[in-house]
């Protein structure tokens, strides 16, 4: 997501080292102006973005700062928030009585998997939705939507094909609901065609009228990029629109879909669709966004991911046992198991500040899903006994747990010093404060410093200078900012 653009603008930004002029902002605007269009962005939104970063950085203000470059970055940031937002997550629930959703959207956008999606979201709020399947138009999406239905233990309202209208459906849908009294949000799982055409707005809007939604969505595909804007611009105009559901962000999409939405109808993306699998939507925040397209990571979405999908007491038992030095490569394969959890590494890598340039950088050495599973591998090939007494792994063992496991014995003898290496950093890093570990992820992560339990090129700094210890070099900072700190006392004393 965002793959390209981010890399172009992160060149586009490489014009703006060391001291500014005029001519080296307009010249990385330039750039910007690029990475924007080939990113499929609207062009007018395009030339607003631009003029106005533009008429920002020539300020004297951002000229003679000390960073200028940085400031310039925080105007782009501000800009990209501006440019999404704001978004109102809300569902706008009635008090009393039923909520009513109701989803529009083309053939092929993923409407009626994003109902689904949608409905477990609200079933994991404390809600009773019920799914309506008024989608007559397309075949067997009746019996796509009552699949879904039983696999998140949510109602399906249906009726036999060809014998009631799609507006009838969903008014007996909501009759139904009323009757059984149990249920507070209904979802309409509206028809969709190929595109836009009169018969399509004619029956969403006899529906819109009669139906009497609260909220009305509007499921795009965001890999069709400005066919994605058109269709919602068309859409809105319609039927005045509450709000963009983006599915398939998770694929190879360029991202001008999310950055022209909201400028070119004024309708905001309240959720996006990060995967087929009917957990993988997400409310839509354009401030994280800006962060993962500027490569400066998006902590917050990763925190909360974390707290959702990761086992606290296992976790936390984990963190007593590396404090202790007790850590084995039994609770090593437990803790990769839980970090899997929350997706591929090179995602979870990118969400992290500083280190979306480093994911990049590791594609050319291989992938570390893969290395991930061929370390699970190798663990799994060991007795419980070496699991837990790695040190005492002879060379006869190496060369059984390398058959077991398809690999070279040299591998083992890798795994192994490297565990033991990392236990020890870990150990450390289990006894600073939350706030003293994040901190040092975050410059570990700027320094392009290395990553424990990686081989080969990766291991090494930018400059070539081989390892560094990440304790060490946080040890080291903490200093320098308080010589920092005690120079600044003495200048004020003078």
């Amino acid at each position: 997501m965002f793959e390209s653009i981010s890399n172009r603008l992160r060149g586009a930004f490489s014009f703006l080292g060391g001291k500014l002029t005029e001519a080296n902002i307009r010249e990385g605007m330039q750039q910007v102006r690029k990475a924007l269009l080939e990113a499929d962005v609207n062009y007018e939104v395009v030339d607003s973005f631009v003029k106005t970063v533009t008429e920002q950085s020539l300020g004297e203000e951002v000229l003679k700062s000390v960073r200028p470059s940085e400031q310039i970055i925080g105007i782009v940031n501000d800009e990209l928030v501006n440019l999404m937002g704001p978004v109102d997550h809300s569902f706008h629930f009635q008090k009393d009585g039923l909520t009513i959703l109701m989803m529009c959207g083309l053939q092929g956008s993923g409407k009626t998997t994003t109902c689904g999606k949608l409905a477990k979201m609200l079933t994991e709020q404390g809600k009773k939705p019920m799914l309506v399947a008024a989608d007559l138009q397309r075949p067997a999406a009746v019996d796509q939507l009552k699949v879904i239905g039983d696999q998140i233990s949510v109602p399906v309202y249906a009726e036999e094909p060809g014998k009631s209208s799609p507006l009838a459906v969903c008014q007996n849908g909501i009759k139904e609901a009323k009757r059984r009294g149990d249920i507070n949000v209904v979802i309409l799982d509206t028809a969709g065609r190929l595109h836009v055409d009169d018969e399509l707005m004619k029956e969403l809007e006899q529906i819109d009228n009669k139906c009497q939604p609260h909220q009305v969505y509007l499921v795009c595909d965001a890999m069709t990029g400005q066919d994605a804007v058109n269709s919602a611009k068309a859409f809105n105009e319609a039927m005045e629109l509450d709000g963009v559901i983006l599915t398939k962000l998770d694929g190879d999409t360029r991202g001008g879909a999310a950055l022209s939405v909201k400028h070119v109808t004024g309708v905001p993306i309240k959720f996006i669709g990060m995967g087929e699998q009917l957990d993988k939507l997400e409310p839509f925040h354009p401030d994280r966004m800006a962060g993962r397209i500027l490569g400066m990571g998006d902590i917050v979405s990763l925190v909360e991911k974390a707290q959702m999908h990761l086992d606290e007491n296992e976790m936390a038992e984990a963190q007593a046992k590396m404090a202790a030095g007790k850590f084995t490569l039994k609770d090593f394969q437990k803790s990769m198991k839980q970090i899997r959890k929350l997706g591929p590494m090179g995602e979870i890598m990118k969400m992290i500040p500083g280190m979306g340039g480093m994911v990049d950088a590791m594609q050319n050495f291989g992938d570390p899903d893969k290395d991930m599973s061929h370390i699970d591998g190798i663990i799994n090939s060991m007795t419980p006994w070496e699991r837990d007494h790695p040190d005492r792994i002879d060379r006869s063992r190496r060369n059984r747990i390398a058959r077991g496991s398809g690999s070279a014995p040299n591998e083992i003898t890798n795994l192994l010093k490297q565990f033991e290496a990392m236990s020890g950093m870990m150990a450390k890093m289990s006894n600073m404060g939350m706030l003293e570990r994040m901190r040092a992820v975050s410059e570990i992560s700027k320094g392009g410093m290395a990553i424990p339990g990686l081989d080969g090129p990766m291991q090494k700094q930018r400059s070539g200078r081989g390892p560094v210890d990440p304790i060490a070099a946080h040890e080291a900072l903490k200093k320098k900012r308080k010589a920092e700190r005690d120079n600044k006392k003495k200048n004020r004393r003078r």
